[in-house]
């Protein structure tokens, strides 16, 4: 059985900031080991998001989905998302938001309710190193999803 919390971060550790989604799920996992107010959580990591992982979100209550972001304002945004076909859901790596459409389509009803936390990244070059201003805004981002998993989401 799944845990009824999902965090799910993707990313490229070998891509300077890309690194910050399975970063930021290696701390939160360290984390909810320590909270267990907050409940069972699951934490997995990739390096894209594929057609598959809607069957991650199976048997879940709710689901946080991380990733590095050039276009998130720093230090970190979170959203709630909805299922919607975009133009990534032919693709080899998908959004999100194409993950819960999948899930609905192959589950015939509403995915559980989930969460966008989009973090700051400014460097994104192969074999870089996570960047001062991107470990600033990972730490911002913990904060925000321990706000965000003690209110219940």
């Amino acid at each position: 059985m799944s845990a009824p919390t999902l965090i799910f971060g993707w990313g490229n550790p070998s891509r300077g900031d890309d690194a910050l989604g399975p970063l930021f799920v290696d701390h939160f996992a360290e984390l909810a080991g320590r909270h267990p107010e907050w409940g069972e959580v699951d934490c997995l990591t990739d390096f894209q998001l594929q057609v598959e992982h809607a069957l991650d979100l199976q048997g879940r209550q709710r689901v946080l989905f991380v990733d590095a972001s050039l276009d998130a304002p720093a230090p970190c945004s979170l959203v709630r998302i909805e299922a919607a076909r975009d133009s990534s859901f032919t693709t080899h790596a998908m959004s999100p938001q194409a993950v819960l459409k999948v899930y609905a389509d192959i589950e015939d009803g509403e995915p559980p309710p989930c969460w966008l936390l989009a973090i700051r990244g400014e460097r994104y070059e192969l074999g870089e190193g996570l960047s001062a201003e991107a470990s600033k805004n990972l730490v911002a981002a913990l904060l925000a999803a321990t706000d965000w998993i003690a209110g219940a989401g």
